[in-house]
């Protein structure tokens, strides 16, 4: 079975791939993986084109400058990447309301709309108080063997845990 028009890949294949990722990460830039940073700055380059250069003046944008970077081109890779796979395999479709969400909240595109924005929202203002996401915590940090981000880790796979058993009728 060809991986690459496969709907589900192993995860044994898979974590290594991004176990290698980390690893040339770390040699090409020194840095370890992340997505959350790439968001900061997107919002960051947004803000540039409305309010002006002012914003490279504020202390959070001092730290996280608003630009293209690897970080920021790691998320399109992603994004890319998961259009490309569904295509290759077959499960590309546009939806408005998954499945999960009308079985859950009921069919209404605007609540879909303002629960996934506000979701969203909700996320990136923790993960950026977190210092790191997922990806930053769970792959990299845990990988240097961060303590701050074993303990991220392991409130991140409650999390997960607690909202699968409220969506699908656990809890």
């Amino acid at each position: 079975m060809n991986p690459l028009t496969s709907e589900l890949w192993s995860p044994y294949l898979v974590g290594f791939g991004i176990g290698v990722l980390v690893w040339v990460g770390f040699l090409l830039s020194n840095k370890a993986i992340g997505c959350s940073t790439a968001y900061a700055r997107s919002f960051g380059m947004l803000e540039k084109l409305v309010g002006g250069k002012e914003v490279e003046d504020k202390p959070y944008y001092k730290k996280f400058v608003p630009k293209i970077d690897w970080e920021w081109m790691l998320v399109l890779g992603v994004v890319i990447g998961a259009l490309i796979s569904s295509i290759l395999s077959g499960s590309f479709k546009v939806e408005t309301v998954p499945q999960v969400w009308d079985r859950t909240f009921g069919s209404s595109p605007i609540l879909r709309l303002v629960g996934a924005f506000i979701g969203g929202l909700l996320l990136g203002f923790g993960a950026r108080m977190a210092g790191g996401c997922t990806s930053g915590h769970g792959i990299s940090g845990t990988s240097q063997l961060s303590l701050g981000s074993w303990l991220a880790f392991i409130f991140f796979f409650v999390g997960g845990i607690l909202t699968a058993l409220l969506i699908y009728g656990g809890i």
